[in-house]
Parts: C-alpha cells; sequence; structure tokens
C-alpha cells in the first residue's frame, strides 16, 4: 500500500474513534453542563493550538514539506489557539466571551478546511512523510478539533434548555 493510501486511510479512519469517544463519554456529560461551561471545555482543547507553529519549524518537518501548507497551517492554528485563550480569559464579559468563541471557531474551522484543501492542493498525502515528528497532528489531533468545532456551532446555536439556565444561575428549576 503506497504511504499516500495509508496516510488518506489514517486520516479518514481517525474520525471514527474520536466521534465514539466523544458520543459515548463526553456528550453525556456535555449535555448536562451550561453551554458557557462546555464552550469553556472546547476553548481550552483549541488553546493548544499553537503547537501548530511547529509545521514551521526546521528539522521537526522534513525540508520538502509543501511551504503553502506548512505556513497556512502554522499561523492558522497559531491564530486560533490565540482566540481560544482570549475567550478562556474573558469569560467573566459574557459579550466577549461569546465573540472569542464565535472567533476562534469560526477561524479554527476555516483554518482545518483550508488545511484540507492545501494538502490536497500541494500533494501531501504524496509526501506525507514530509510531515515527519508531525505527522500525528493531522491523522489524531485534527479530527478531534474538527468535531468540537461541529459541537461548539451546533450548540452556539441550539437554545438551551430551561433546566440547565436555572441551574446555571443558581435557581432551582420551575414548573414548565
Amino acid at each position: 500500500m503506497s504511504p499516500s493510501s495509508i496516510f488518506g486511510i489514517q486520516l479518514v479512519l481517525a474520525y471514527v474513534p474520536w466521534l465514539l469517544f466523544l458520543g459515548t463519554y463526553v456528550l453525556p456529560r456535555l449535555k448536562s453542563m451550561d453551554h458557557v461551561e462546555v464552550q469553556r471545555a472546547i476553548a481550552t482543547l483549541h488553546s493548544f493550538r499553537f503547537f501548530g507553529l511547529v509545521f514551521i519549524v526546521p528539522g521537526v518537518v522534513g525540508r520538502d514539506l509543501p511551504a503553502g501548507f506548512a505556513t497556512s497551517a502554522a499561523y492558522g492554528d497559531f491564530v486560533t489557539g490565540i482566540l481560544a485563550m482570549l475567550a478562556l480569559l474573558t469569560v467573566r464579559v459574557r459579550p466577549l466571551f461569546w465573540l472569542f468563541v464565535v472567533a476562534f471557531n469560526v477561524v479554527g474551522a476555516a483554518d482545518l478546511l483550508v488545511n484540507y484543501y492545501h494538502g490536497a492542493q500541494f500533494g501531501l498525502p504524496q509526501q506525507a512523510g514530509e510531515l515527519a515528528a508531525t505527522y500525528w497532528i493531522p491523522i489524531l489531533y485534527v479530527p478531534a478539533l474538527m468535531i468540537t468545532h461541529v459541537l461548539a456551532f451546533y450548540l452556539l446555536m441550539r437554545p438551551q434548555p430551561k433546566t440547565v439556565q436555572a441551574l446555571a444561575h443558581g435557581r432551582r428549576p420551575g414548573p414548565g
């Protein structure tokens, strides 16, 4: 099997265990949480995206890693990570918090989609070995990031149940 095929199979199949894990262990817990707390958890995961700068560190990646992919992926991740950190830092100022939550999710999801496009455009599957020590990022980390962006968007567009709203504000839920 070619390295390109292996990379493609791993990239696609990586979504399966993440979806199973999140569906079994994470979603049941998140459903009982306040929307702010769920978005804080998602922001915490994405705050580590500064790590994407590793794509432009010589010696960590192969010298033939397509620059068009590496630069875009590095800085898109970096900006997303900073926006996620800003969301976490502004949680007490709700309008700013929600602004940064939307911003890091929009920028982060767009970054991942652009990276998929650039990966195909620049032949990354055929050069997957050039990812070197960063090979695990698209295979293990990116699927979790994309799934949590989708979850964040879903929750942003979904009204919060009255029971959770009441508990979040320290009140007992009332009838109806």
